[in-house]
């Protein structure tokens, strides 16, 4: 079993630290992991990313962020106002990450440099939440998850004090159950929020951020309590009871990538868990939340592997790239920016940009 090994990393190592292997030997490695995947990462995934990280920027704003709808699901809809969106911007920046555009190299580096900007503006001063028009736990973690990649790759000094702020306030903010919820204060819990969060604590672990593990061990005790026969659910059954009524595919998706993040990769609920997401047509193009779900269903598949990847994957990279819109982007139920993020990074997914999205 594999169980919390990323918590025994040394806390001054870094995931992107320099390979000491000859360029040769690394360049043949990466070449054949290249080689082992054709499928996955082809010429049409790379025309449609590099389309949709056009796009993108040009919707960005001078201030350097994106802007969505800043609010809240209700139902089967997300209702809220336009407004500069800081969880947004993180994934947005995200994806420009994902394809070599880094704060000072790349194609799109300026404006991964303002993005940046603007992240690090928004963390408050007085206990380091990160927040922009009302954004909540979710878009702090995603902010987090954000920093954490940008602090790796550039080793900025500004960079590492804000993650370091918003990783105590997410530390602090754990709820008695083990969980976090949508404001930074151990009230409640859900697993929406608390995936995110574990997300961002695992990244932020590998760039030498210290985080205790018992704060990772209590969050991977409040995820199997969410646990039902049907899949993952909302909240714990501490808090929910008996009501297994608000389990879905993309909360099942959540559940197993918080345990994947956690250090977690055997419990017995995962194979039920993983036969669930492979069924691709229960989240569909057009159902709500769909890049949500698929966020952490490609990521969950990814990392399992085998027949239940390789059957989901085709599927989703199809109607993502079917679904491209003539400018470049893509639109969903919360916004055309965040699904354009959403969609950039699921197709660069198995080029393993990021250590989140590597086996």
């Amino acid at each position: 079993m594999k169980r919390a090994l990323w918590l025994l990393i040394p806390a001054a190592a870094t995931v992107w630290a320099q390979d000491t292997q000859p360029e040769n030997t690394r360049r043949g490695r990466i070449d054949a992991k290249a080689r082992s995947r054709p499928t996955y990462y082809d010429q049409m995934s790379q025309e449609a990313i590099k389309r949709g990280l056009t796009a993108l920027v040009k919707m960005q704003r001078e201030s350097g962020a994106w802007t969505c709808k800043v609010g809240y699901k209700l139902n089967e809809g997300y209702h809220g106002e336009d407004g500069e969106h800081v969880g947004v911007t993180a994934l947005s920046c995200m994806a420009l990450m994902a394809s070599g555009n880094l704060p000072d190299r790349g194609e799109h580096s300026k404006a991964v440099a303002k993005g940046l900007d603007f992240v690090l503006r928004s963390s408050r001063p007085e206990d380091g939440y990160i927040t922009s028009n009302g954004t909540r736990m979710y878009e702090h973690a995603f902010a987090t998850l954000f920093l954490s990649h940008a602090y790796g790759m550039t080793q900025r000094d500004d960079a590492r004090q804000k993650l370091k702020r918003a990783v105590t306030l997410l530390v602090q903010a754990q709820n008695p159950e083990g969980g976090w919820r949508y404001q930074p204060q151990p009230v409640d819990a859900d697993l929406s929020v608390t995936v995110s969060t574990l997300q961002a604590l695992r990244a932020a672990r590998a760039v030498g951020i210290a985080v205790p593990v018992t704060t990772i061990e209590r969050a991977a005790k409040y995820v199997n309590d969410c646990w039902t026969p049907y899949g993952y659910k909302y909240q714990s059954s501490a808090t929910y009871m008996n009501n297994d009524t608000r389990v879905s595919y993309a909360l099942t998706a959540a559940g197993v990538v918080s345990l994947h993040s956690s250090g977690h990769y055997g419990e017995k609920q995962l194979q039920p868990a993983i036969r669930r997401l492979a069924n691709y047509g229960e989240l569909a193009w057009g159902r709500y939340h769909y890049f949500y779900g698929h966020y952490y269903g490609c990521q969950a598949l990814y990392v399992h592997g085998g027949e239940a990847w390789e059957g989901y994957y085709p599927l989703l990279k199809a109607e993502i790239l079917r679904n491209q819109r003539l400018d470049g982007s893509w639109v969903d139920d919360v916004g055309v920016t965040y699904a354009t993020a959403m969609a950039c990074l699921l197709l660069a997914l198995p080029t393993e940009a990021f250590p989140i999205f590597q086996k």
